[in-house]
């Protein structure tokens, strides 16, 4: 076989035995919503495989589209799991850096959770066609992308919620000492921060539903971005509810590692393992 022959075999073997990626969709083409919200496929050929939607973080104002989008998403592959990666309706820079939302609407509550049900509608109506199984679809958020994550079994109805749930360094309470005001005034906008029902509607801890999907939880405690103490009252309240969970507190790693093999710390990143052998006690794998 000549070098050239060598090579062109070479590359088609890792092109046929990696993960293919679709274009990415827009959840509400066809639909009454004028917004164009994109959602990417990142699928693997083994039929009947488990699936999840990712929503990566960035304090309602942004998203994390690398190391907790599509690194994660590659990750899952490797693990024979397809993904989708959301990047729901948040509030954006502009909004960040001026107040133009005490005056206008722009993107709040519950934009970016119309936007995860939706994705989550779409992906259950294609999943002979993403050959992925409708049974085990599940929705993993880290830092907002984590509170937007619980929030899929909380504040939606159960025959919708997702099969389970991975939160990873999660904003939680809107009420607590704790709360990341950030994220609270990307999610809520700059009208609405101060508004006690909808501050208490949206605080995770307060609102475990019975039957809760079982979840997987982590954080680190030298976390400094979100408060640590976040995820240690959603583990509080999962035990109380009595939900089948997994909360792993590491004592290094800081916040916004994701996927990456870089960031984080060598204890932190052991997350990720962790992570298939719990999906494997639960029989998503």
């Amino acid at each position: 076989m000549t070098v050239d022959k060598k090579i062109v075999t070479i590359i088609f073997i890792l092109l046929t035995s990696m993960s293919w990626c679709r274009a990415q969709v827009n959840i509400w083409e066809n639909t009454n919503v004028r917004h164009r919200v994109e959602l990417t496929p990142y699928l693997v050929k083994k039929p009947s495989s488990p699936a999840v939607i990712i929503c990566p973080g960035g304090s309602y104002f942004w998203h994390d589209m690398e190391n907790e989008g599509s690194k994660t998403a590659r990750w899952l592959n490797g693990q024979g799991i397809s993904a989708f990666v959301l990047r729901y309706r948040t509030a954006y820079v502009p909004a960040f850096v001026t107040h133009f939302r005490l005056l206008f609407r722009g993107n709040r509550h519950p934009d970016a959770l119309n936007d995860l049900r939706q994705s989550m509608r779409y992906v259950r109506s294609h999943a002979s066609q993403f050959r992925i199984d409708s049974t085990k679809i599940g929705v993993m958020g880290f830092s907002a992308g984590g509170h937007l994550a619980m929030c899929s079994v909380e504040l939606l109805p159960r025959k919708e919620w997702p099969a389970f749930v991975v939160s990873v360094y999660p904003v939680v309470s809107f009420v607590d000492p704790c709360v990341h005001k950030r994220s609270r005034r990307g999610l809520l906008g700059d009208s609405r921060t101060c508004n006690k029902t909808l501050c208490e509607a949206l605080s995770m801890e307060r609102h475990v539903p019975q039957g809760c999907p079982p979840v997987f939880l982590i954080n680190c405690k030298d976390d400094p971005i979100v408060h640590p103490h976040n995820a240690e009252l959603l583990d509080s309240a999962l035990t109380t509810k009595g939900v089948p969970h997994v909360y792993i507190q590491y004592h290094t790693g800081g916040h916004g590692f994701g996927a990456s093999e870089e960031k984080g710390s060598v204890e932190s990143r052991q997350w990720k393992n962790a992570l298939i052998g719990w999906l494997k006690t639960i029989k998503i794998l």
